[in-house]
């Protein structure tokens, strides 16, 4: 621990985003990055606005987008907020909505940078376990109990597995005085979206973003969706930290991303499809594999630790992510590429699973 740092930063435990080595080629199933490239029409949006303008400030409003995503969704622009990446957009929820005198609820296995914000605002997180086969316990979260404030991910992380609107229905109006956060990250990959709840739960922050069914990871775009009341507490923290979020060229092409519906059907529909393809296949091989509703597989098999298969397949050239974490310590997180990288993944697994039995 530095000297010169506060206190805050040397009690920290940052998140770790997978690695990305260097050292050679890899096919890289580790950071669930879309392996489709951009819209064409979004690259060319971002090109077009590469221009003398990026001398001036972008608009702190991002009237733009903001507008656009409204139409998008069927929702005011009064009920849309845009940040930089979903990350910064649930940074700026656990400051706007969470008190610290009463505990937030979160999964036990979840997206570990929850963890990390709730330490980073002197949160005290009340983590409620998954069920054997890593569902929600639904009661834990609606038995009336004191808390400050409900976040999960859907489908979650890293498990996959996809809520039914229905249960979210639930949360809600269990915890009528509290905020619900549903991180929706994933839910282009199979799932049906909680926004259209938005105009009748005010407690709803619903959170998405484009960097993996519009493969923009490299644009840095999120959005958050809710009543006015939560749109403004939001706009109050970002306003407090920095008022330009989102530059010209993010700004430009989020909208042309979000107009091109076609080529955002067709590549969602190629991750989808290799999925389901894949999550076969590794059961074929003898592996257990969550029912996924996600752009990643998770996946366990019964006689070979998860850590030996992590590192065997990074040997052969293959990144997946494995986490050393309890309950999932015999799991890998395997992100969905081309078929040509899945198919490529499927013969070094497939090897590995034979030098280590």
């Amino acid at each position: 621990m530095s000297k010169f740092w506060s206190p805050l930063a040397g009690a920290l435990e940052p998140y770790v985003p997978g690695e990305q080595p260097k050292d050679k080629t890899y096919i890289k199933l580790n950071t669930n990055e879309n392996p489709y490239p951009p819209s064409p029409k979004a690259l060319k949006a971002i090109a077009d606005a590469a221009d003398a303008d990026l001398r001036l400030y972008p608009d702190p409003t991002c009237d733009l987008l903001v507008r656009e995503t409204a139409r998008y969704y069927g929702l005011s622009p009064k009920q849309v907020f845009v940040g930089n990446g979903s990350d910064e957009v649930l940074a700026f929820a656990f400051a706007a909505f969470f008190d610290p005198a009463k505990p937030v609820l979160f999964p036990d296995i979840t997206y570990s940078f929850y963890k990390v914000y709730a330490k980073f605002y002197g949160l005290t997180p009340k983590l409620i376990p998954l069920d054997d086969d890593f569902n929600i316990p639904l009661g834990s979260f609606t038995d009336g109990g004191e808390h400050g404030g409900i976040i999960m991910p859907n489908p979650n992380a890293p498990t996959a597995k996809l809520m039914p609107l229905r249960d979210i229905v639930t949360l809600l109006e269990s915890n009528p005085d509290r905020v619900v956060i549903i991180d929706e990250a994933y839910i282009d990959f199979g799932g049906e979206s909680a926004v259209k709840l938005v105009p009748q739960y005010p407690n709803l922050l619903v959170v998405q973003t484009l960097s993996k069914s519009r493969s923009l990871a490299g644009l840095r775009v999120g959005f958050a969706f809710g009543s006015e009341e939560l749109i403004e507490g939001l706009d109050r923290i970002k306003n407090s930290f920095n008022s330009y979020t989102l530059d010209r060229l993010a700004l430009h092409g989020a909208v042309a991303a979000l107009q091109d519906e076609a080529y955002f059907r067709e590549t969602t529909d190629k991750v989808i499809r290799t999925r389901e393809r894949v999550s076969r296949q590794v059961v074929e091989l003898g592996f257990k594999a969550t029912d996924s509703r996600a752009n990643f597989l998770f996946i366990s098999h019964p006689d070979i630790a998860a850590k030996e298969l992590f590192l065997r397949l990074r040997e052969k050239g293959v990144l997946v992510r494995y986490f050393a974490s309890p309950r999932i310590d015999n799991y890998l997180r395997v992100s969905i590429g081309t078929d040509e990288e899945m198919n490529a993944f499927l013969t070094a697994l497939e090897a590995c699973v034979k030098e280590l039995r």
